[in-house]
C-alpha cells in the first residue's frame, strides 16, 4: 500500500536534511528515545497540524497546510548559538526545492523557537516550523 502523502512529505524532508551541516547524519523522524550527551547535535522531524482548506479546491481536490516541525537538539554553554549554523544549513536545504521533489505546491518557513532542557541547562532545542502546502484528491490521501 502506498503511504499517504503527508508521510511521503515527511520522508522527503528527512531525506533533504540528511546532509545538514554539523549533525553527522543524525536526522530522526519522530524520535521517542531520550538523547544521550554524545547524541547532540541532532535533528528530529515531526508533523504538526495538517489542516484541509475549506471548501475543497474543486469538487475533487483538497489543499492541505501541513506544519512540519524541525527540532535541532544541541548541547553546550549557549545551545541556541550552537544551533544557528545548523538552522542556516537546514533552511537552505529545504528552500532549495520548495516542492520537495514534486510532492508539495510550496514550502515556507514559520516561527523559530528556542528552549532549554529543565534538568540540564546545557541542552537545548531550536524548533523551526515549516508550512508545506500540498494537494490530494477528496477520496484518496495517497494521491
Amino acid at each position: 500500500m502506498t503511504a499517504i502523502k503527508r508521510e511521503r512529505i515527511l520522508a522527503a524532508v528527512a531525506s533533504a536534511l540528511a546532509t545538514t551541516t554539523g549533525v553527522s547524519g543524525r536526522v530522526y523522524r519522530s524520535r521517542v528515545e531520550a538523547f544521550a550527551r554524545n547524541d547532540a547535535p541532532a535533528i528530529v522531524i515531526e508533523p504538526g497540524d495538517d489542516v484541509p482548506a475549506e471548501p475543497p479546491v474543486s469538487g475533487c481536490r483538497i489543499d492541505w497546510r501541513l506544519d512540519v516541525m524541525v527540532h535541532v537538539h544541541t548541547r553546550g554553554p549557549i545551545p541556541e548559538q550552537l544551533a544557528a549554523p545548523i538552522v542556516a544549513s537546514l533552511h537552505g536545504l529545504l528552500m532549495a526545492d520548495r516542492t520537495l521533489g514534486g510532492l508539495a505546491m510550496e514550502t515556507w518557513p514559520g516561527p523559530v523557537q528556542h528552549q532549554r532542557e529543565q534538568g540540564d541547562a546545557t541542552a537545548g532545542w531550536t524548533s523551526c516550523r515549516y508550512v508545506v502546502r500540498y494537494r490530494t484528491t477528496v477520496n484518496d490521501l495517497t494521491s
